[in-house]
């Protein structure tokens, strides 16, 4: 807002009738340069600490002064490109804008204004935070409140109110059309979220298309890398914002809410469309995948884009693994997993459920049947904690646990075995899905709820989301945490409660898992049922003998090659959980990579 001058601004010029005259001479002008004033717009500076390598400021230079040079000796990490802008001081008109927009705040202009040179060449420079010569002038133009061109405050989507526990409708609202347009304006479009992505989504493209009005272009962005935008759009664990480059200064863009109002606001012709529109005729061959959760739908949607014919088993009733029998329905509706599952489906894929690879059907069967096959079982099984009273029939575990509602909630099954007062044993996501479902459970069936929840980690420093922590507490979850599981009281038969005792430590000098407690500060935390939801692990049956000499498994992973092809067995391909650990976008990123490796192969094979 500009101040009111005041009547009197005139007469202050008039100190200047009395100074004395400056005189600068020829020859003084290099030797005894005059100092600039405090926010002159000299050469620039640029702290490379700092400086992300985003662009932003090569993007928006009106006179085409600034490109983006490849710095050979820069790290290029996660979050950081090895890019440092040049200035090119013929075109420069010294306007600022770029320092304006920078988003971390690592450009400035110094008060230095002197070079000479006859030679074009020296007028385009790689500044640091010395400037142009090196000599660590002082800061002259820096960005400030009046100046800035970001729009640093997310708009963030609403939640149901309070009240939301008492059902399992979905808790997040979706952005409108209004809010969408804000969001995707903020955007500066520099593409370190795409680095970011294990699936290297066209997160930049798709964003603008939101802002252009073009869904269907937006959607073939999507499907480009990944085929469960639907689902990715919700509970993706969005490691893109974590480095989105407005985060310096800021928020990050909503780079997963945008996703989700994507594929919620496409018309649905227009979706199916753009969703299938590289999918072909198959005639390449035929392959098989064991497990239809993320990196097998993945796969073999991608397969169908190649021309490949593809059944995908499923040991379930129903495709869709972990994101049908795991993710919780107030977070991950049914209709939005039957919207990718449903896709894939149309795109040609064939689903053979009740069918275990191992029991029903075995690997060398599969073999003989197909020209490939992909492994992507993921971490089915629940890791046991083996405290006293955990063989106890009222100690349950985490995925069982959220399959069984899952079932309920589809009314193809009854209610899952609920008591009055549960505790949870974890701290991470799928802890909070346990802790937050059996609250609803709780209401439908006792019109109140008492879950509590321990965990090793403090508050601060829990492995769950943020605002799976928020939202969890606002629905009344007792966190216990920083205190470990010690025992699980029975009396008469029955679980009384669970006692802990107080974290010292997790990790040992050599960062291995080797927690420590005070024995003395324990306590017991009230339920007469309890949770386990510390961890997943795989299954491998389906390996025969042989196999599992020549497979090198650590830490329940299997070791692959590129593609995530096996060495010793090149038939076969593997990837989600059992090769990175469980998480939906790497999983859709294996897939993608392994249906690129089985083309190769087979295409090799047949030549």
């Amino acid at each position: 807002m500009n101040k009111e001058k005041s009547i009197f601004s005139p007469i202050k010029a008039w100190k200047y009738l009395l100074r004395k005259p400056i005189t600068v001479l020829k020859k003084d002008i290099f030797d005894k340069p005059r100092e600039a004033s405090l926010r002159y717009r000299g050469f620039h500076q640029n702290d490379w600490e700092k400086c992300l390598g985003c662009g932003t400021c090569s993007k928006i230079c009106p006179t085409n002064a600034i490109t983006m040079i490849e710095v050979s000796t820069l790290e290029d990490k996660e979050g950081y490109k090895n890019e440092r802008p040049a200035f090119d001081y013929g075109r420069c008109t010294f306007c600022a804008i770029c320092v304006d927009i920078c988003p971390s705040d690592s450009l400035a202009m110094s008060r230095e204004y002197l070079h000479v040179s006859k030679d074009a060449d020296t007028f385009y420079f790689l500044p640091d935070s010395t400037g142009i010569h090196g000599d660590s002038f002082a800061k002259g133009y820096v960005r400030d409140s009046d100046s800035e061109l970001l729009d640093l405050t997310r708009y963030e989507m609403e939640l149901e109110p309070v009240g939301r526990k008492t059902s399992f409708m979905e808790i997040v609202k979706g952005y409108s059309l209004e809010r969408a347009l804000a969001e995707s304006a903020r955007c500066v479009e520099c593409g370190i979220c795409t680095d970011a992505c294990p699936a290297k989504m066209n997160i930049p493209e798709y964003i603008k298309s939101i802002w252009e009005g073009d869904m269907k272009g937006a959607v073939e962005y999507l499907y480009k890398t990944n085929p469960l935008a639907n689902v990715c759009g919700r509970i993706c664990t969005h490691m893109c914002e974590g480095v989105c480059a407005l985060g310096h200064r800021g928020e990050a863009i909503s780079i997963r809410w945008l996703k989700r109002f994507i594929v919620d606001n496409t018309p649905m012709d227009e979706y199916e469309e753009a969703a299938l529109s590289t999918v072909t005729e198959a005639v390449n061959g035929k392959v098989a995948i064991v497990g239809s959760g993320p990196s097998g739908l993945s796969c073999g949607y991608y397969l169908r884009t190649l021309g490949y014919e593809v059944d995908i088993y499923e040991e379930r009733a129903l495709p869709g693994g972990v994101i049908r029998y795991g993710g919780p329905e107030y977070r991950l509706p049914e209709k939005s997993v039957l919207k990718d599952i449903g896709m894939i489906e149309k795109a040609g894929v064939n689903f053979i459920t009740n069918t275990k690879v191992g029991r029903d059907i075995s690997l060398d069967e599969l073999q003989t049947k197909y020209d490939a096959v992909f492994l992507g079982t993921g971490f089915s099984l629940s890791r046991p904690l083996k405290i006293p009273g955990y063989e106890h029939k009222d100690v349950g575990y985490a995925i069982p646990f959220l399959a069984e509602t899952r079932d309920y909630l589809r009314e193809t099954s009854d209610m899952p075995d609920v008591h009055e007062k549960a505790v949870v044993i974890g701290g991470g996501n799928v802890a909070f899905d346990v802790g937050r479902t059996l609250v609803r459970l709780q209401q439908v069936k006792y019109g109140a709820d008492f879950v509590s929840m321990a965990a090793l980690e403090h508050r601060d420093i829990l492995p769950c989301d943020i605002e799976e922590l928020e939202e969890g507490e606002e629905e009344g979850i007792r966190g216990h945490f920083g205190y470990g599981p010690a025992e699980i009281l029975i009396e008469d038969g029955k679980i009384s409660g669970l006692r802990v005792k107080k974290v010292i430590s997790i990790f040992d000098e050599d960062k291995r898992f080797n927690p420590k407690y005070d024995e003395t500060d324990t306590f017991v935390i009230e339920a007469t049922q309890v949770f386990i939801a510390t961890g997943q692990m795989p299954e491998y049956a389906f390996f025969n003998e042989t196999m599992l000499e020549e497979i090198e498994i650590a830490k329940g992973q299997v070791k692959v090659g590129k593609y995530g092809q096996f060495n010793k067995f090149p038939w076969l391909f593997a990837g989600g959980d059992i090769v990175q650990g469980p998480d939906i976008i790497t999983g859709v990123a294996n897939g993608h990579d392994a249906a690129e490796g089985i083309d190769i192969y087979i295409r090799a094979k047949n030549n």
